[in-house]
């Protein structure tokens, strides 16, 4: 029997087109890049499970990088339970990378952009800036420090560099277009000054680079081909592709590859917060244990509720990718771990309401031992012993003294077979003074 056919999603056309148009196979290289400041939750393992899938699909190297560019917020604890997850899940990573790594390539950068004429130190406060933005129907107004000289710009990047200023005096702002309709184009903020201990570099860094001038620069410099991201950050493709395209004019000598983002929907889940803002706002208002609170939709609190790597990856490729954001509902998510423990998961018996079962005909003081299948599904389990007596246990709800046809279950006067056991008849009952059912009395067919 032939394979089944499984059509491309738009992420792996997207890679199959670069591939007929010339792109090396051995170029080809993803990355997954978190911010450690939190745990990863269920809406991450659909961004895991693309860029991990696509590397396992074109046998194609995947780094982890962590985006830690923002101390105030990032701690080594989150750095662990992140790889920690990554690998339950089963996935491997090839290089394990940080933004932090590129600090100092991203200064020289910096530098040579101030030297271009395309960077200048702004000297507004954070509200200035802000309201000389604009809106997206009308243009933004330049800085009154937008036309300072390249001298003088350098100067001052440097001695911002060298701990000079306080926090939020100074910024450096990529010079760009304020009347862009895309309002991330209006002049960016590059870096600002943040007097923070940084988990990996100390107080080596009194600076620190935003997200749009980190991210695409980080893929650059480790030649990923395709960096994918959720659908929020579209309108920062334009950016993303301005920076890359003027870095790769100091680069490519030495890096060939100017890299593509590209979005995909993110992972909604009906009845499900995942904002690691208000995730946190439960953890420390000490609402839930802790991150991997089963109550958490964490991927360490699903694996405390017992959800497996085999599900959660099910669910991802059952979900699929697209382009358009929407909302999965729960149900199948939890359709996809009930079908991987029926097939994986040895079965027990347990009684959590119960009621003593006599069968009058058995001998007294007799015990057997009955042989079950651990697992219908999968006959490889094996068998496990199970002991029988005169007296049982049932659920109570498993019983009732007057009952309709449509009831199924042990009633008196029908036969019902015990899993993995005999057939039984309902007798009689034995009550309490307050007329609930204390022992129910039946025979069985030897």
């Amino acid at each position: 029997m032939a394979d089944e056919y499984i059509p491309l999603n738009f992420l792996e056309q997207i890679v199959e087109e670069d591939l007929a148009n010339g792109m090396p196979r051995e170029q080809l290289r993803f990355r997954f890049p978190p911010e450690p400041n939190g745990y990863l939750h269920i809406g991450h393992t659909k961004a895991i499970g693309i860029s991990f899938g696509l590397g396992e699909k074109y046998n194609a190297p995947v780094n982890l990088r962590f985006d830690d560019t923002n101390p105030i917020k990032e701690e080594a604890e989150y750095v662990e339970a992140i790889k920690k997850d990554i690998k339950w899940l089963g996935y491997a990573w090839d290089k394990e990378l940080y933004a932090s790594d590129y600090f100092q390539q991203l200064y020289d950068w910096a530098i040579q952009l101030i030297k271009d004429g395309y960077a200048y130190v702004d000297s507004q406060s954070s509200e200035q800036i802000a309201e000389q933005k604009g809106t997206p129907t009308q243009a933004g107004t330049n800085s009154p420090y937008r036309n300072r000289s390249i001298e003088e710009n350098l100067d001052l990047f440097t001695r911002m560099k060298n701990g000079e200023f306080e926090a939020g005096t100074h910024v450096l702002r990529a010079k760009i277009d304020m009347a862009d309709p895309n309002m991330l184009m209006r002049d960016p903020i590059m870096y600002r000054v943040l007097y923070a201990h940084h988990h990996r570099t100390g107080d080596d860094w009194c600076i620190y680079p935003m997200y749009d001038w980190t991210h695409g620069e980080s893929d650059y410099i480790e030649q990923i081909s395709h960096s994918l991201c959720s659908l929020e950050f579209k309108p920062h493709r334009k950016l993303y592709n301005w920076f890359r395209d003027h870095v790769f004019e100091y680069g490519k000598s030495e890096l060939p590859l100017p890299p593509k983002q590209r979005e995909f929907a993110r992972l909604n889940l009906s009845y499900t917060i995942m904002s690691k803002r208000k995730l946190l706002k439960l953890v420390d208002k000490e609402i839930v244990s802790g991150w991997d609170d089963p109550r958490m939709p964490t991927i360490s609190g699903l694996r405390r509720r017992g959800y497996t790597p085999a599900a959660l990856r099910k669910f991802v490729d059952t979900a699929g990718v697209a382009k358009r954001d929407n909302v999965i509902d729960v149900s199948l998510l939890e359709f996809c771990i009930r079908e991987d423990l029926n097939k994986t998961t040895n079965r027990v018996m347990a009684v959590l309401n119960p009621v003593k079962l006599v069968i009058d005909n058995y001998p007294e003081n007799e015990e057997e031992w009955l042989e079950t299948e651990n697992n219908p599904e999968d006959e490889s389990a094996g068998t496990r012993s199970i002991p029988f007596s005169r007296e049982l246990y049932i659920e109570r709800e498993d019983f009732r003294e007057e009952a309709n046809r449509k009831f199924f279950r042990l009633t008196l006067n029908k036969e019902v077979r015990l899993k993995g056991a005999y057939i039984i008849k309902g007798e009689s009952v034995v009550k309490d003074e307050e007329g609930n059912i204390t022992e129910i009395h039946c025979t069985y067919d030897p």
